[in-house]
């Protein structure tokens, strides 16, 4: 199967989770906290990720989802595209590759996963970058890995999409 990347939609990622966009004026806050509610039984955690840099055609054909706990990613540094790919589960709770949806978004802005949501690891697409991430950490019942169909992101999807920076 093949995904059509898009630019980042709120709308369209809504049911998975949010974009997160920087303060349009000086003194203003971005609060996304409404995320990061206490899950009993688990920590707050924040660490910071490196990922290596994606080229296209890329292929997914693994999945996960963190069924207690939002994951919130935030760009650190020059992070000029990420690639976000999610998708809802089936009636078993299974990932369910049909609905998958793809974006590629710019660096000035960050993603936050609804709990359950499933989806692919950040791919960032110019350059390796480094990710703030926080969320609630328990168990390993809270990371949940799944092989999935491949999907096929082919190289000239990126050419048709255009990113504004903020």
């Amino acid at each position: 199967m093949t995904l059509t990347v898009r630019p980042p939609d709120p709308v369209a990622f809504a049911p998975f989770g949010a974009f997160i966009d920087p303060p349009g004026e000086f003194g203003e806050r971005a609060v996304f906290s409404e995320w990061l509610e206490p899950v009993a039984g688990r920590a707050q955690q924040c660490h910071v990720n490196r990922v290596p840099c994606s080229t296209l055609p890329l292929t997914i054909d693994r999945v996960e989802c963190h069924p207690h706990a939002a994951q919130v990613f935030v760009p650190m540094g020059k992070v000029l595209r990420y690639l976000v790919m999610v998708m809802p589960s089936d009636d078993d709770g299974a990932p369910d590759p049909t609905g998958a949806q793809a974006f590629v978004v710019p660096g000035s802005r960050g993603v936050v996963y609804a709990p359950g949501v499933w989806h692919s690891g950040i791919t960032v697409l110019d350059s390796d970058a480094s990710f703030a991430v926080l969320m609630w950490r328990g168990g390993g019942d809270d990371d949940v890995f799944a092989s999935i169909p491949p999907l096929e992101i082919p190289a000239g999807d990126l050419a048709a999409v255009e990113v504004k920076h903020g």
